[in-house]
């Protein structure tokens, strides 16, 4: 014991040797934590219902992004009892496997968006992001009602579906060459509605911001958020089977 410890005692007067061997260290429970990745076929189980963002959905996520809303709202439900009693079931990771950057967020100045997606109608959005305390009068958040009055720039969606497609997100030749007009179809709910429905299921098309007459960053944004926690049914077997 006296040898272990004069050695130990070496070990720590001497900053190099300490340095070095907290590398090793570190290095060998890195490689024990990363190694076995290589080995599987994905690290996140897929679940069924689960896809990539329409182009419309997307545009509002970019705005979504750009706007910070990121800083105030979480888009992950822990799994404890106070957070799915609230919000709704706890988050998967599949639910996030094609979000670049993810939006899990790290506080809550204003309540999870997981499960936003169909709990309050496309009128109540409008509202609130144009004058939020008409809605929630203790709200702290500011006003959008510029999102309104901009006309949503739908040229660039393909170029951004074919930057996602480099990082995984399975878009097709197809989905590329048609953002524009699947953006489009979606925001106005006229055009070919089957094929935006056969690219994307689930997919929900119709004026979202309540001016029928153009397209709007109000529509992407409230497209997005009417998306939110959608797509998987949690009732089905299959779900279940997932969460298991």
């Amino acid at each position: 014991m006296a040898a272990w410890a004069n050695r130990h005692k070496k070990i720590e007067r001497n900053v190099t040797l300490l340095g070095a061997l907290s590398l090793v260290v570190v290095a060998i429970g890195g490689i024990v934590e990363i190694a076995p990745l290589f080995w599987i076929e994905s690290t996140v189980k897929h679940v069924e219902g689960v896809r990539p963002y329409t182009p419309l959905e997307l545009a509002g996520r970019n705005i979504y992004i750009r706007e910070g809303c990121y800083g105030c709202h979480s888009q992950m439900i822990r799994p404890f009892r106070d957070e799915v009693e609230r919000y709704g079931h706890y988050s998967l990771a599949a639910e996030s496997m094609y979000d670049h950057p993810f939006q899990w967020g790290s506080e809550r100045t204003g309540p999870d968006l997981a499960r936003v997606g169909g709990r309050y109608s496309d009128e109540w959005h409008v509202q609130h992001m144009k004058n939020p305390q008409s809605v929630v009068p203790e709200s702290i958040m500011p006003k959008y009602a510029f999102l309104a009055n901009r006309n949503l720039d739908t040229s660039r969606l393909g170029a951004d579906l074919a930057a996602l497609r480099k990082v995984g997100v399975p878009y097709t030749d197809e989905d590329i060459a048609k953002a524009d007009e699947d953006a489009r179809t979606q925001g106005f709910g006229e055009g070919d509605t089957a094929g935006l429905a056969r690219r994307y299921p689930r997919v929900q098309a119709r004026d979202f911001d309540g001016d029928p007459g153009r397209i709007t960053e109000m529509d992407a944004l409230v497209a997005y958020l009417q998306g939110l926690g959608t797509q998987i049914d949690f009732k089905s077997a299959s779900a279940r089977e997932a969460t298991k």
